[in-house]
């Protein structure tokens, strides 16, 4: 009997967790999608909770421009620089505007390190700081102050390398 118990007691959590596994699977994609379109059919949403609207597709490929210079970051403790984070970025910018964007490099750069040392100073690069959610918050920052800076023909900021080194 006392060998039999720890394989009952696997056997039912065995069971449960099937059981569980098989009733909180996502539905089917036809079913899910179905469904969607019908709630979307039958009720309207509240203009409170209305979806964003979707940006049209871009007609022109993009062009990439690569800042030359690394920015980097100080992380400040009590008294002293605890360590450093060093970030290098690139912009997804429209066709044809690549030379204005270097025109406005020592803006941009500005721009980009007011944003940084705010969001070290907001704790973002503490702890794990490589969350998705954490990095999608500074891509969305540094995006609208490049946006703000430049004008619209930055289509997003793209944070190719990001290093933190403990002082």
């Amino acid at each position: 009997m006392g060998k039999l118990l720890p394989v009952i007691l696997a056997l039912l959590g065995l069971g449960a967790g099937a059981g569980a596994g098989f009733m909180l699977r996502p539905a089917p994609e036809s079913a899910a999608q179905t469904s969607h379109e019908d709630a979307a059919v039958d009720c309207a949403a509240p203009a409170h909770e209305a979806a964003e609207p979707e940006l049209p597709a871009p007609t022109t490929p993009p062009a990439y421009v690569k800042l030359p210079n690394q920015f980097i970051v100080p992380i400040m403790g009590e008294k002293t620089v605890e360590s450093t984070v060093i970030v290098s970025l690139s912009l997804e910018v429209t066709e044809g505007s690549q030379e204005a964007v270097f025109a406005l490099e020592p803006k941009l750069r500005d721009t980009f390190l007011r944003v940084l040392f705010d969001h070290a100073n907001a704790g973002g690069f503490d702890g794990n700081f490589l969350l998705s959610a954490r990095l999608d918050d500074l891509r969305k920052a540094l995006l609208e102050a490049a946006v703000t800076s430049v004008g619209p023909s930055i289509r997003d900021v793209l944070i190719v390398d990001l290093v933190k080194q403990q002082v």
